[in-house]
C-alpha cells in the first residue's frame, strides 16, 4: 500500500558540518529531519510530511502535489544571455534542426 507521503520526492545528504544525515522533500522546502543513519532521517521526514499534510487537510489549506504526479507540457520558457543565443542559433542552422530542437539535445545530455 502507498501512503501519500510516499508520493512526494525525498533527498538525503550527510551534513559534514553536523556530521548527521539530513532529509529533505522538494515538495517542502522547510521541512528536514536529521539523524544519525540515512535510513532514521527518511523515515523522520516521511513522518513529518505525513504530519503536516494531515494538518493542512484538516484545516482545508492546499496541500502541494507530488512533483511525481505533476503533469508537464514539456514547455517552459528559458532566458539566455544574447552571446549564448547568437553562439546556438547558428549551430542549430548548421545542423539542420530548430533552436528548439538542438536546445533541447544539449539538456538531454
Amino acid at each position: 500500500m502507498i501512503h501519500e507521503q510516499d508520493r512526494y520526492t525525498y533527498r538525503v545528504t550527510l551534513s559534514n558540518e553536523d556530521e548527521e544525515y539530513v532529509a529533505l522533500c522538494a515538495e517542502f522546502p522547510s521541512l528536514s529531519w536529521a539523524a544519525d543513519n540515512p535510513e532514521e532521517s527518511l523515515q523522520g521526514i516521511r513522518q513529518v510530511v505525513a504530519d503536516v499534510v494531515a494538518d493542512l487537510e484538516s484545516n482545508n489549506e492546499p496541500v502541494p502535489e507530488p512533483i511525481a504526479v505533476k503533469r508537464y507540457s514539456g514547455k517552459f520558457m528559458i532566458r539566455i544571455p544574447p552571446e549564448i543565443h547568437r553562439r546556438l542559433a547558428p549551430e542549430a542552422a548548421e545542423a539542420g534542426v530548430s533552436l528548439n530542437r538542438l536546445t533541447s539535445s544539449k539538456l538531454s545530455h
